[in-house]
């Protein structure tokens, strides 16, 4: 492991891949406002003038307001892929660098998200990826506004600690394969101010920022191959899935400059994956799919996404081999154990830990913190499930608790919802379809307006629900197999 008393910053930190050494700094505060000026204006800044204005930032001689101005200026005229790479290293190269024995090179391998609702693939995934020989050193993070956060649905488990240093991570690879923590202040410090700002700058959206974000966290990690879940649609940052596609390719190009193995899968965010939404309820689901049930489109997702994984790390010959291999792991209990191991090595207690994985559903319940009250809505008129939109049920879950606006608000742990339908089915007026789990008073008339509204009735004969994997971005070097 790296010495947690690295330099940050300093020349030969390495980053599992990139071009080198940094670039000499600059003089830094006089020269800020011209930098600031100049991509403004569309021009260019040199690798040595991106690490001079991150520099800045992590040692506090760039004030608040030349931080925003910089954000906004890049938001407003973009970024090369060169300039978005040496952004990327600065990033990364700004705290410590994780390393690993040699001998776990081609076994590292990670994914991230964009975001979602319903989206507890990565509670799934690691331990899958574990029990299929990889090592998986998930740096994850909280939910902010209508998304919910990895680490907070973990939370909902008494007793798991996020909180891991480097070393406590290696042994946690070594012990189980795996480990879901959050991002220290040691890693990656420079991406934690800027998207601090970002958040409160109207910058959050910017193709080569969140390029930036994304991979200089993954970049300290040194992995072998690394799978972005790029959600467009209704729910998620991008709404068309042309945007998207464009910053999946910018992921995929900008991790090859930096020696990363990045695949990049588009999946649609307009539909919650499964059925259940809010912390509590999402941890039940992903020990439905590690019991080798549970909803069939997260299944499928977490298993695709999986599958390329162990396909561009070496592991299988092809997807569809990486795909059923996860697919035997989630069907042999043999990711379910990896779970268990992972939440004992991670704080929970291990009779807790052993009734949450191998209980019945009723018992998984009574052991998580659940909500006070349920209320169900029903069915206004009969039909085909169309879709359940994803956005307005996830604002008023919010809105009832589930969801933070500022970061480090406490959040209601067991408030969500169940779907009782699924998209394509064929509904009678007056049928179930959703169960709030809520804390406080009842729904009020707008929120139940609201939910109402997400349901989305046709007449046409009931269908297949499609699968949310659209589409999948691979690297330059790795052919469609």
């Amino acid at each position: 492991m790296a010495d947690p008393g690295t330099t940050p910053m300093a020349p030969g930190d390495g980053s599992g891949g990139g071009s080198g050494e940094p670039p000499d700094p600059m003089p830094r505060a006089k020269q800020l406002p011209e930098l600031i000026r100049r991509k403004r204006d569309g021009g260019r800044l040199s690798e040595e003038e991106i690490w001079g204005f991150v520099r800045a930032v992590v040692e506090g001689s760039a004030q608040g307001a030349q931080i925003g101005a910089m954000l906004m200026a890049i938001r407003l005229q973009g970024m090369d892929l060169e300039e978005t790479s040496a952004l990327t290293l600065a990033l990364a190269r700004s705290g410590q660098q994780l390393e690993w024995p040699e001998a776990w090179h081609q076994q590292l391998v990670d994914k991230h998200s964009t975001g979602g609702v319903g989206d507890k693939v990565s509670l799934i995934l690691a331990p899958a990826l574990a029990a299929c020989g990889c090592k998986v050193p998930m740096i994850s993070g909280r939910g902010l506004g209508h998304t919910g956060g990895t680490l907070d649905k973990l939370e909902s488990i008494p007793g798991f600690n996020v909180i891991q240093s480097p070393q406590q991570m290696q042994v946690l690879l070594e012990q189980v394969g795996c480990c879901i923590v959050g991002q220290s202040k040691e890693l990656v410090p420079a991406d934690g101010i800027l998207y601090a700002a970002r958040d409160v700058t109207a910058t959050v959206d910017s193709l080569p920022l969140i390029t930036a974000s994304i991979l200089s966290k993954k970049a300290v990690e040194g992995l072998s191959a690394l799978v972005i879940d790029v959600k467009f649609g209704g729910a998620a940052v991008f709404p068309d899935q042309e945007q998207a596609r464009e910053l999946a390719r910018a992921l995929v190009d900008v991790g090859a400059g930096l020696g990363l193995r990045v695949a990049a899968a588009l999946t649609a965010m307009d539909n919650p994956l499964g059925r259940n939404v809010g912390h509590t309820l999402e941890v039940e689901e992903a020990l439905l799919c590690l019991d080798g049930t549970g909803p069939p489109d997260l299944r499928d997702l977490v298993t695709r996404l999986g599958g390329v994984l162990l396909w561009l790390s070496g592991h299988v010959g092809n997807q569809a081999q990486g795909t059923a291999r996860v697919a035997a792991a989630l069907d042999d209990g043999s990711a379910r154990r990896r779970f268990e191991q992972m939440l004992v090595a991670q704080g929970v207690d291990s009779n807790l830990a052993r009734s949450l994985c191998f209980g019945t559903p009723a018992q998984r319940r009574q052991l998580l913190p659940h909500a006070r009250e349920q209320e169900e809505l029903h069915a206004p008129a009969a039909g085909t499930v169309e879709s359940v939109q994803a956005l307005p049920l996830a604002l008023v879950l919010h809105e009832l608790g589930a969801g933070r606006s500022r970061a480090g608000e406490p959040i209601r742990l067991g408030v969500g919802a169940e779907l009782l339908v699924d998209v394509g089915q064929s509904l009678s007026r007056g049928t179930p379809w959703l169960r709030v789990h809520l804390d406080g008073p009842a729904l009020s008339d707008s929120q139940r307006r609201a939910l109402q509204g997400a349901l989305v009735l046709s007449d046409r004969a009931p269908f297949p629900a499609p699968s949310p994997f659209a589409e999948l971005v691979l690297p330059p070097t790795a052919a469609q197999p």
